[in-house]
């Protein structure tokens, strides 16, 4: 009996988390520093879809038809001076973040969050025209905070939704001073200027 119960014990301890919602420790937790309330991010996973076609393919999540990519590695983004992403003048910040309509699915995207650890005003998304009705869809995700933060794509009647923190590192200077222009953006993600680093 108990050499059962060791088996079913190493069974789900070795078993793998990729592509799940879990709660994982930021880079800031790891480095010793304050820990925040749990946030349960979600973790992406190599898609089916090919690079070529779905930029961010390498660390996606979906759900049926429709998928995000370019997730950051342990769930969390993090603003640093000089880094990815955009500093805008009231203090949010954005991320370029792309999204793909497989199998069939077809239809405009719409990008809706809230912050799941406090109140603060609902996130705001970009999304520029130009693109396929089907297909790759670059996007750029304000967040009105740092925190740990909700985000859900919808096209038609598909949706899905990823769970992220967000971090703010001290020194950060504003980089934006309005929505991003829907060519920047295309350009800036399809020239894969997106670094996770």
């Amino acid at each position: 009996m108990s050499r059962r119960i060791l088996s079913v014990f190493l069974a789900l301890l070795i078993s793998p988390t990729t592509g799940k919602t879990v709660p994982r420790p930021s880079s800031d937790e790891k480095a010793g520093k304050a820990t925040p309330v749990s946030c349960p991010v979600t973790i992406g996973r190599k898609s089916d879809i090919s690079p070529a076609e779905f930029f961010g393919s390498g660390s996606a999540y979906w759900n049926d038809s429709l998928y995000v990519g370019g997730l950051w590695p342990d769930g969390t983004i993090v603003f640093k001076p000089g880094g990815a992403g955009f500093v805008y003048p009231d203090g949010s910040v954005g991320m370029k973040i792309a999204w793909y309509r497989a199998n069939g699915l077809h239809g405009r995207l719409v990008i809706k969050g809230k912050r799941l650890d406090a109140v603060a005003p609902p996130l705001r998304a970009e999304i520029p025209d130009g693109y396929s009705d089907t297909g790759f869809q670059p996007s750029g995700v304000i967040f009105p905070t740092e925190g740990c933060w909700q985000v859900t794509g919808t096209v038609g009647s598909v949706s899905v939704t990823f769970v992220t923190r967000v971090v703010k590192l001290p020194g950060l200077k504003v980089n934006a001073t309005h929505a991003r222009s829907a060519d920047s953006l295309r350009s800036a993600v399809t020239q894969n200027k997106v670094s996770h680093n």
